[in-house]
């Protein structure tokens, strides 16, 4: 073995290329990475960045020499173009080609836009550092402010830009915010949060489109016809998973990069992070088909991409990744936390601690099986259900965990 090639330089591929070294791996290990900005995280870009609490420097994911230490051929500013998948080759924007005994795919996702979406000036996204810097600049001045979409991106920067002194409205197409993580129950309870603490959070609304004068936004145009004002607009609709740029290397592509359950996606190349699509054999039946966007994700998976690969390379099995996901989101002054996965308006939900207008533990229930848990400022009580997740345990089994947990407290 003498390279391996990985695309992608966020927590991801970082996680991957610690995971070669720590594993033995001394050969060449290629980072590229499209920002030109050194592997940083992502979460406070939303948060403690946005609002002006951190600086750049302190959301580095390592430290200069703790990157000198993996002795990587970092190629940052660089874009891959397209992967020969038999000669396990990356070609770059450059036209150069990096050829290699294996090929970790992890170059994530980019926010999706509105079709026909016009370019004014003050309509925003928020996925990189140098969007979070050019949103900061923009809520300096404490304008009015309309987020599309009430994912956990858009109800973040909602609540930053809220406690920033900007007057923000969250617009939705569905009945409520974060339907498709939490369900509609748990997603109204998200919704009287904002509405505590002034932010508008408008569900089932159409949007028109957005309107402009002077080459600059001024507003969002309804279906109905109203008009929301607003000199900054951010998309939240979602994100489409980075891989057009392998579109002829005869890879499996649907929403995401076609993996086995060990996230092999062709001999000798895996792929990890949010552009990953595997089989999660621990919910289901058979194993539930997920892609996941989340930073536990990205690390866990990262890691294990690149230990399989080192298995395949050494004609070893590779070990199936069936983990339980987890995600948390930050929003004024809750933190609400997830545990599995939501399985649609068909779970069965319960309130197992707390209140609904504070906080909680709701369990999610599929099937006979405990399927997700969710907390809102009750770190202490959900963690441990991530064991029964993980051992798939009965429902009735779940539940008289709560009752025992309760009483300990």
């Amino acid at each position: 073995m003498e390279r391996i090639v990985v695309v992608g330089a966020s927590l991801a591929g970082l996680r991957a290329c610690e995971s070669l070294r720590t594993a033995g791996y001394t050969g060449t290990i290629t980072l590229i990475g499209a920002e030109r900005h050194e592997p940083y995280d992502r979460p406070p870009l939303s948060k403690a960045l946005l609002k002006g609490e951190w600086e750049p420097e302190r959301i580095r994911l390592r430290k200069p020499a703790e990157l000198a230490g993996l002795d990587l051929d970092m190629r940052l500013g660089v874009v891959a173009t397209g992967l020969d998948t038999a000669d396990r080759a990356v070609t770059v924007d450059s036209g150069e080609t990096l050829a290699g005994d294996g090929v970790i795919i992890a170059t994530g996702s980019a926010p999706r836009r509105l079709p026909n979406q016009p370019d004014f000036d003050g309509v925003t996204v928020l996925r990189t550092l140098d969007d979070s810097l050019d949103l900061r600049r923009r809520l300096a001045d404490a304008p009015r402010v309309a987020v599309i979409g009430a994912g956990f991106i858009g109800l973040e920067v909602a609540a930053t830009a809220s406690r920033s002194g900007c007057t923000v409205t969250v617009l939705e197409g569905a009945p409520a915010p974060l339907m498709r993580g939490l369900g509609a129950l748990m997603g109204e309870v998200v919704t009287r949060v904002h509405a505590r603490h002034g932010v508008d959070v408008r569900c089932g609304v159409q949007v028109a489109g957005i309107e402009g004068a002077g080459g600059r936004a001024t507003g969002i145009r309804l279906g109905d016809g109203e008009l929301v004002p607003a000199e900054v607009v951010v998309m939240g609709i979602g994100v489409a998973p980075v891989t057009q740029w392998l579109d002829d290397s005869g890879l499996e592509l649907r929403d995401g990069v076609v993996c086995t359950e060990a996230l092999r996606a062709a001999p000798g190349i895996y792929a990890a992070g949010d552009c990953a699509r595997w089989v999660n054999g621990l919910f289901g039946e058979t194993g539930e088909e997920m892609r996941v966007e989340h930073w536990t994700n990205a690390a866990e998976q990262g890691a294990a991409a690149a230990t399989n690969l080192l298995a395949e390379l050494a004609g070893a099995a590779p070990t199936p990744y069936a983990p339980v996901p987890f995600f948390w989101s930050d929003q004024f002054d809750s933190r609400i936390q997830f545990l599995g996965r939501a399985h649609g308006d068909d779970d069965d939900v319960q309130l197992v601690a707390g209140e609904p207008d504070g906080s909680f533990v709701a369990l999610y229930g599929h099937a006979g099986r405990l399927r997700g848990v969710l907390g809102v400022n009750m770190p202490r009580m959900v963690m441990p259900y991530r064991k029964l997740l993980a051992e798939r345990a009965p429902w009735e089994l779940a539940l008289r965990h709560a009752s025992e947990t309760q009483q300990q407290i």
